[in-house]
């Protein structure tokens, strides 16, 4: 463990899609809710809400609630260039950076976690329990947009599980 990097770490994964669908995937509140979170609420420079069929842009802010949790996510959209990259805070200060690209008919989609801080806590629940919750919602992303399928748990009477 003495060479892990502790502050960032990175995921990709092909989906057969669209690279505007997978971007549309990432910056429109309905198309979140589709594959990653349970209600999705994004606001203007002016904090006033936007539609969820809408993009959002640079400077928006967020409040994010998963399925079977309480507590929601406050961030904010540091960059948005409307086609294939994303930048937003997570988890406090840390840094998110969504790069897609094209490859023989895929969508490659890159997510880079990083400014992780290197207390404990970050360690074990940012740096180590992010990479597990990517992992499976970036597997969600592609189940949902290649075959419609949505993996995650919803049920009130089951604990939390991988899949949520």
């Amino acid at each position: 463990m003495e060479n892990f990097d502790w502050t960032s770490f990175t995921k990709t994964i092909a989906i057969k899609a669209k690279i505007s669908d997978i971007y549309n995937a990432w910056t429109i509140a309905d198309e979140l809710e589709k594959w990653f979170l349970e209600k999705v609420s994004f606001f203007n420079d002016n904090q006033k809400p936007i539609d969820k069929d809408q993009n959002v842009s640079e400077g928006f802010t967020y409040e994010w609630l998963w399925h079977l949790y309480k507590d929601s996510m406050l961030g904010k959209i540091t960059t948005a260039n409307g086609k294939d990259y994303l930048q937003f805070t997570f988890e406090g200060n840390c840094l998110v950076d969504i790069k897609l690209s094209e490859t023989n008919s895929y969508t490659i989609v890159e997510l880079r976690h990083h400014n992780i801080p290197t207390d404990d806590y970050s360690k074990q629940y940012i740096r180590l329990g992010c990479s597990n919750g990517w992992h499976f919602y970036l597997t969600n992303l592609k189940s949902v947009y290649e075959g419609g399928l949505d993996l995650r748990n919803k049920d009130e009477n089951l604990n939390p599980m991988i899949n949520n």
